[in-house]
């Protein structure tokens, strides 16, 4: 097993993906702890949870939200929610932590006074992967979306506006932080099948944040 795989980005730097797209290595190196005791916390109040399509087929991903608004679907469409259908309460709030990181973020990446009102906790096992889709349930096409990776490294496919075009490979690893919007914002992505291994802060495991400003 080559180790390498495993570990974080070695150098800190931005990599620009295309105009409004870049990916801001190990920039999340630093709150990662802290980041993972908020997800812990989240997952105790609205644990992990593999909804269902419009069509009627189970999610590979495991998912839970955090902030006034989350994501979900069912047979009646995709959607944000301020209430976890499944406990009937609002999700758990933004921790500082990830309230901090986003903003960061997106400003290290040009889009200055981000705050997000919802993210997406998505928990990947060795098989799992996420089609190609683009990010627009959200009201404010104009506010970008911050991706945060933990845990094992994965493949990104980040397309073009169609999606039939041609996607790029984009290696994340744990800190690693994906930041798009602008030009940028509609463009189609996805995650290829995570692959074996062994993280030494998430185990077999990989954790995605995905804040976004929804409402």
């Amino acid at each position: 097993m080559n180790l390498d795989l495993f570990a974080p980005s070695a150098e800190r730097r931005d990599e620009p993906l295309c105009d409004g797209a870049v990916v801001l290595r190990g920039f999340a190196l630093d709150d990662a702890a802290a980041l993972l005791r908020a997800i812990d916390a989240i997952a105790a109040q609205a644990p992990f949870r593999h909804l269902v399509t419009p069509g009627g087929f189970r999610m590979s991903v495991g998912m839970t939200n955090a902030g006034p608004l989350g994501w979900v679907s069912d047979r009646r469409g995709y959607r944000y929610d301020p209430v976890d259908p499944e406990s009937g309460r609002p999700w758990p709030a933004l921790a500082p932590s990830f309230l901090h990181l986003a903003g960061a973020a997106a400003a290290q990446a040009g889009f200055d006074g981000f705050v997000p009102d919802a993210c997406l906790v998505n928990r990947y096992v060795p098989g799992t992967r996420l089609s190609l889709h683009q990010d627009r349930d959200e009201r404010d096409l104009g506010q970008p979306i911050v991706s945060v990776s933990l845990g094992l490294p994965a493949t990104f496919l980040f397309g073009g506006m169609q999606r039939t075009d041609r996607q790029r490979r984009v290696p994340l690893a744990h800190g690693d932080v994906a930041v798009w919007g602008g030009p940028a914002r509609l463009r189609f992505h996805g995650v290829l099948p995570l692959k074996p291994g062994h993280h030494p802060s998430l185990g077999e495991c990989r954790i995605n944040l995905t804040f976004r400003r929804a409402g």
